[in-house]
């Protein structure tokens, strides 16, 4: 069994167990959702984006530590908008999308700071390196859907992102902002 099928089996498990109102009624909407990553490449930002991710939520915001929250982004989606630069994220070096086609987060709970802020805790891992990260995230309304927004840094050169020559942080920053804003339905209003 490969990682993907592994992993996949573990979220469909999961989802399972919950109860069939909470899996069947919240989903993420592709439409308006959005995952960014900001890089510094010789002091210089460097936007870019997934265009491809997928989410499994159960989220009570009455009850938000018997949330749980599931991410798998496809790596081979990451984009800088350059058709040269795009052609090496797939590459060993960077993503290496033939041994690790999908990132992933696995949350492992669900903290409310305020009325519309939570933090969620969990694993995320990229090429195959898990790394424990707190991930902030505002709630709003936006008619019946809700939108969940954050940021949150990681570490490139600890998920093994820009190997060999690109280790050198005075080219590539070692730090990446990534940013989300994702619009779920089914939410219950908070």
């Amino acid at each position: 069994m490969n990682l993907r099928t592994a992993f996949t089996a573990a979220v469909l498990g999961a989802a399972a167990s919950l109860p069939l109102s909470a899996s069947a009624q919240q989903a993420l909407v592709p439409a308006g959702s959005e995952i960014r990553f900001t890089s510094r490449q010789m002091g210089v930002p460097v936007e870019g984006q997934f265009r491809r991710f997928d989410a499994q939520i159960r989220f009570d915001p009455a009850q938000p530590a018997q949330s749980r929250i599931a991410f798998t982004v496809d790596t081979g989606s990451a984009t800088l908008g350059v058709r040269e630069t795009d052609a090496e994220l797939p590459k060993p070096t960077w993503f290496n999308v033939a041994a690790f086609p999908q990132a992933t987060f696995q949350s492992t709970s669900v903290r409310r700071i305020d009325a519309t802020r939570f933090e969620v805790a969990g694993r995320l891992s990229i090429k195959g390196v898990g790394s424990d990260v707190v991930v902030p995230v505002t709630l709003a309304r936006q008619g019946t859907q809700t939108v969940a927004t954050g940021a949150f840094p990681i570490r490139r050169l600890q998920f093994r992102i820009g190997e060999n020559e690109w280790a050198d942080t005075s080219m590539v920053a070692d730090e990446v902002q990534v940013k989300f804003r994702l619009i779920l339905s089914g939410v219950a209003p908070l």
